[in-house]
């Protein structure tokens, strides 16, 4: 009875606006309005805070939110599992990473197998990454640390041990390794709040009751390796994800023994979604 009214309520609360909703069902404003203000009507409440240029939910309309975003996952898996002999011709899938390096290969075999699955990678630190996986806005995340959970499922990727990195001009760029006390005697370009990799090495640093200099708090990898390219302080990565730059020279951390375990992870409510299945048989795969 309330479908087409939830429907139209759920486009706004997901894109934000009653235009931007429109158009995703492909029908016009005044209509997409009109069906709100009936299910506010019917009920006598109100959904939206309506200002200028955009609408926010209400307490409530969070709440049914969170309600119509299951209804709708629903909706979707039974289409797709009504769907199934189409072989995954076509369709979408929205990966979110905290690096793209470990996302990239597996999204290039998927491709060769599933051309007509269309795929949208979007990068973070390891809380955001979890953020868009309990939001319903990515299908799959890839990141090195995977909480106690009994919502999600998880595939170890691989293992790396953790690097520090300076520019090419530092004294230190001729050596091969250095030791955490003398990481620590450097002024440092650390990650942000929420990266797994500034954790661990804040961790190692810590136990062995080391005092440590922040020069830039660096809001992703590219930010910092930026900084360290500039001369700013000395940046920590994890080994694969060091990669090639003729700017940045790479040390092995002599007594740092921790190492970083990228992961795919899914919510278990939607592992079985064809294209969520389809791409984690693809990581299976490569880790044999």
């Amino acid at each position: 009875m309330y479908y087409y009214q939830l429907r139209a309520f759920h486009a706004v609360a997901t894109f934000g606006g009653f235009s931007k909703a429109a158009r995703q069902l492909n029908i016009s404003q005044p209509a997409i309005s009109d069906q709100v203000r009936k299910l506010e009507g019917w009920f006598n409440i109100r959904l939206f805070e309506r200002k200028r240029r955009s609408v926010v939910p209400t307490e409530l309309g969070l709440r049914l939110f969170e309600l119509t975003k299951r209804m709708f996952e629903l909706e979707q898996e039974a289409v797709e599992l009504l769907s199934e002999s189409e072989a995954l011709r076509t369709g979408s899938l929205r990966i979110a990473a905290d690096a793209p390096l470990h996302s990239v290969n597996l999204i290039g075999s998927f491709r060769e197998t599933y051309p007509g699955i269309s795929i949208s990678l979007s990068t973070g630190n390891a809380d955001e990454v979890l953020e868009r996986l309990f939001d319903f806005n990515a299908d799959i995340g890839v990141l090195a640390d995977v909480p106690d959970n009994d919502h999600l499922q998880s595939l170890p990727l691989r293992t790396d041990a953790l690097v520090a990195f300076v520019g090419a001009s530092h004294p230190w760029a001729s050596r091969e390794s250095i030791t955490l006390e003398e990481l620590c005697s450097e002024p440092m370009v650390m990650r942000e709040t929420g990266s797994k990799t500034r954790m661990i090495i804040e961790q190692e640093i810590l136990a062995r009751g080391l005092a440590y200099d922040i020069a830039l708090e660096a809001e992703g990898r590219a930010t910092a390796r930026e900084a360290v390219a500039a001369g700013i302080g000395v940046g920590v990565v994890s080994e694969s994800e060091f990669g090639f730059d003729t700017r940045l020279r790479a040390l092995t951390l002599s007594d740092c023994d921790s190492t970083m375990t990228e992961n795919l992870v899914c919510l278990k409510e939607r592992a079985k979604l064809r294209t969520v299945a389809a791409f984690w048989d693809i990581a299976t795969s490569h880790g044999k």
